[in-house]
């Protein structure tokens, strides 16, 4: 049985490590704040859920397993408050998502 945890919490891990490496492609190669943050949540709630999940695997029923816990309901309940905010600061700003075809979109909805 704990073979077959620690298989499951390793996969969890790379998967989770995976999703946190192609959020940073993404956040490195998104053209405007609206897409990065889509990138980033992707990290947030892909990358750090599964790692979350893999780290709770393993650690069992323990102290460290309340904690992890602990963290991820905080990640589930700060992440989209602050994207929230992120993106209503940007378009009180002015900034302007960039389109596909490089025309500016409406300044506001």
């Amino acid at each position: 049985m704990s073979t077959l945890l620690g298989l499951l919490s390793g996969i969890s891990l790379l998967i989770g490590a995976f999703f946190c490496v192609v959020g940073a492609i993404g956040l490195l190669r998104m053209p405007d704040v609206y897409t990065r943050m889509q990138a980033a949540s992707v990290i947030e709630t892909l990358g750090a859920g599964f790692i979350l999940l893999g780290l709770l695997l393993h650690a069992g029923l323990s102290l460290a397993a309340v904690k992890l816990l602990m963290i991820a309901l905080l990640i589930f309940f700060a992440s989209p408050t602050a994207s929230h905010a992120l993106a209503r600061s940007a378009l009180l700003r002015g900034v302007k998502p960039a389109l596909a075809d490089g025309e500016e979109g409406p300044s506001k909805p």
